[in-house]
């Protein structure tokens, strides 16, 4: 069954300073997390990749990798836009930014008719996730009643920065594996040993071994006709904050199981998150792919 890896790097970058984070160089060769994650796929059996860029970084995207890549699985490309909006609708005045990671992947929809696995460009997942996500795919059906999805579920102290908070979706899972609930919470951190977060909430109850996601989702193509339709009932009830709000994946995802219109299996994995949030993140970066090469987890050069 063919697989298709989605990589989502339309992303701005605002806390990275100047630069393109997703394109910062993880090794002597060159290669950056994207490579990590695409050579992963492909082992894990995925045959495609489409990236979903914006265009002005396209020039620069397709030199660093994407022309590279090519020459060993086939890829595609895709535009998140501002303006890619549906008949009737204009972008808010003032707003600069895309719609977020629904739209991202809904750009998706006229070049992904076969099952897909969602990724960050900045993130690094490891390869048992790869391995589960793409089991699941092929091993399933899709509900005939529900969407059927899967979410590649880490353990959040292996998913924390040094340099500052990050935002993850806190999973609540029951006792067959399955969502519940999943909660966007951000301004996590460890202060002086305490783990915190910006919501007094989920302070309550949040732990260190907390499931979480990264934003590596499993789906079939059904899900992104579920983004076409519910994208313009997005834009039709924003009324505060149009200059910022955004179609976000895990809040579509939660709304959806509030309304019993999907499954989302949880696979857990043990790996150890490794990520470009912040710039002082890239050494840090560097030194865990250079482990992984030393102990064989990687080749010195993933391709050719």
């Amino acid at each position: 069954m063919n697989t298709t890896l989605v990589i989502m790097a339309a992303g701005i970058g605002s806390r990275f300073g100047t630069g393109i984070k997703q394109l910062a160089k993880m090794n002597a060769n060159g290669e950056i997390i994207m490579d990590y994650s695409i050579y992963d796929a492909k082992a894990a059996g995925f045959n495609k990749v489409v990236f979903v860029i914006r265009r002005d970084i396209e020039k620069e995207f397709k030199e660093v990798i994407g022309d590279r890549i090519s020459r060993f699985i086939d890829v595609a490309y895709v535009y998140q836009e501002l303006t890619n909006l549906p008949e009737g609708f204009t972008v808010p005045e003032g707003r600069t930014k895309p719609w977020g990671t629904g739209q991202a992947v809904l750009a998706c929809k006229d070049v992904v008719k076969e099952p897909f696995v969602i990724i960050n460009a900045d993130d690094y997942y490891g390869k048992e996730a790869f391995v589960k996500l793409r089991d699941f795919l092929i091993s399933h059906q899709p509900d005939e009643k529900k969407h059927t999805m899967a979410l590649a579920g880490f353990v959040l102290e292996h998913t924390l920065s040094e340099n500052g908070t990050v935002t993850r979706g806190i999973c609540e899972v029951d006792g067959d594996g399955f969502l519940t609930r999943i909660v966007e919470t951000s301004g996590i951190q460890v202060v002086d040993g305490v783990l915190t977060c910006a919501n007094d909430k989920m302070q309550q109850t949040l732990s260190m071994r907390a499931n979480v996601s990264m934003n590596m989702w499993a789906a079939y193509p059904d899900f992104l006709e579920y983004l076409d339709n519910g994208f313009s009932d997005f834009l039709q009830g924003i009324s505060d904050n149009p200059l910022k709000k955004e179609y976000l994946i895990p809040t579509i995802v939660g709304d959806m199981l509030t309304k019993d219109e999907v499954s989302v299996q949880v696979l857990e994995t043990s790996d150890h998150w490794i990520g470009i949030t912040y710039r002082e993140d890239i050494a840090k970066a560097q030194e865990g792919f250079a482990r992984m090469t030393e102990n064989g987890t990687y080749p010195q050069k993933l391709w050719g």
